[in-house]
């Protein structure tokens, strides 16, 4: 039997004026745990974690685990360019009871190799009571957490116990898979592109933290469900699907305010608004993704 998961990368449902709705977000959370996902990840990149203040955060963490309740894992992004604010968030966010937190390499300059392994070094110690996932996005940080760094980070902290690639290809995640899984198989590597999830699975990683679930939960977890009983065919079939429901994230730069414009369309969300100074889907993106949508079958 295969194991896949799948992870959300929640977004955070915002109301005109680009603050937290936390009665839409409670709905999505709800969405995404009826859909059948495998964890939600709080405030990731699609979460607009940039955008929010210290005091919104931590309002937003206390109510996504009194809404999840333990029914689905839930890891919290505690990215910041300011270490004492993620060492506080983390500790907030395990107090509060979520199960672990996902943390970005520091961005805007890049970190010698040297630097990011005793930067993360440094956190590993600070929260050594709480399991912490590696969050690699290269396009946006500018530079690489490497296999290499993160083996050796994983042999010295225990409580380092997973990593997110984003990245378009498959090459990096396929030489992590080798490299830290071959030494600790328990170690879990997700991709972080919806249509990597299965080359992911076939080599040897863990599956996909990433966006589309938002928008077909139940779709991702019957993706998970073909693989564990092995039925190829079926994963052949929704890989397909998925990679057509990809073009979603072209519809328009940044591609956050166009995933949520397709949940609004589909009605999980009422308000598709972002935060400043992201854009609003115009008449003719929200045409484009109607398109998709009924090309796909989810309209």
């Amino acid at each position: 039997m295969m194991k896949a998961k799948y992870i959300t990368p929640v977004v955070t449902v915002m109301d005109k004026e680009g603050n937290p709705d936390m009665e839409g977000c409670g709905k999505v959370y709800e969405h995404l745990i009826q859909g059948g996902v495998d964890g939600i990840l709080l405030m990731g990149s699609i979460g607009e974690f940039f955008a929010l203040t210290m005091s919104q955060k931590k309002e937003l963490i206390r109510y996504a685990v009194h809404k999840i309740n333990h029914r689905t894992q839930l890891i919290v992004g505690t990215t910041s360019m300011i270490v004492d604010e993620i060492i506080e968030l983390s500790r907030f966010a395990k107090q509060e009871g979520a199960d672990a937190v996902i943390i970005l390499p520091p961005y805007y300059f890049p970190l010698g190799e040297k630097s990011l392994e005793s930067y993360f070094g440094m956190l590993a110690e600070a929260l050594s009571d709480q399991p912490i996932y590696l969050y690699n996005f290269p396009d946006r940080t500018g530079y690489d957490l490497t296999p290499e760094i993160t083996l050796r980070l994983v042999r010295k902290y225990k409580n380092i116990v997973g990593y997110k690639d984003t990245q378009a290809g498959m090459d990096h995640t396929r030489e992590l898979i080798k490299l830290v899984k071959g030494e600790f198989p328990e170690f879990e590597i997700y991709s972080g592109f919806d249509d990597n999830f299965a080359h992911n699975i076939m080599a040897g990683g863990d599956g996909c933290i990433a966006g589309l679930s938002n928008l077909v939960p139940g779709l991702c977890h019957s993706w998970t469900e073909a693989f564990a009983r092995e039925d190829l065919e079926q994963v052949s079939v929704l890989q397909k699907k998925i990679d057509r429901l990809m073009e979603i994230y072209q519809v328009g730069t940044p591609f956050i305010p166009y995933i949520k414009e397709a949940m609004a369309i589909k009605g999980i969300i009422d308000c598709a608004c972002s935060s400043k100074p992201f854009p609003k889907a115009g008449e003719e993106e929200k045409e484009h993704i109607r398109r998709i949508l009924k090309k796909t079958e989810i309209l």
